[in-house]
């Protein structure tokens, strides 16, 4: 059915705020994908503050070049059936969204990224992206990273401590004896 040109003009907005509060934006292929999954996709991808949609290119394109940091962008590779995850709080969870989802659905494909600052990614580079941990792995491999030498001196303590009270142990045993 086709959208009037008051609703294309309304999509074209609400797509152009997107994108302007987004951090990263991922386009990904997704023919053969059931609506069922793409559902489910959407409720896994809200849960780590992204939003997925499914826009025609051509009003994408539009929404693009209404954007002064997206002027000048070529936005010419997205073609075909696209669907766009957005995110305003996270740079990295939308790639990690659709990577997590395109595990159980491999005909899930990165196309392209585009950046806050109009910087276009390639689909290597969204899935480079995709892979790197997130912020909350970071911080707990950083508490990691720091308590290790002080659970080390802990461990060198204790391990001296013991050897002393093992060494009092044997002394009083030979006394009594």
């Amino acid at each position: 059915m086709a959208l009037s040109k008051e609703k294309k003009s309304a999509v074209i907005d609400e797509v152009a705020q997107s994108l302007a509060a987004s951090k990263l934006t991922v386009a990904a292929r997704y023919a053969g994908t059931s609506v069922q999954s793409l559902q489910t996709l959407r409720k896994e991808a809200k849960a780590k503050e992204t939003v997925v949609k499914v826009i025609k290119n051509r009003l994408f394109r539009k929404a693009l070049a209404s954007l002064p940091q997206f002027e000048g962008l070529d936005a010419s590779g997205l073609e075909g059936q696209l669907i766009y995850a957005f995110s305003a709080s996270d740079e990295l969870s939308p790639a990690q969204a659709l990577a997590e989802f395109a595990k159980r659905e491999p005909q899930i494909q990165f196309v392209a990224g585009i950046s806050s600052q109009g910087e276009w990614l390639s689909a290597d580079d969204v899935q480079a992206l995709a892979s790197l941990p997130t912020k909350d792995q970071l911080k707990g491999q950083l508490v990691g990273v720091l308590a290790a030498p002080l659970s080390g001196f802990i461990s060198v303590n204790q391990a001296n401590l013991r050897g002393l009270a093992q060494v009092f142990a044997a002394r009083a045993k030979a006394i009594a004896e």
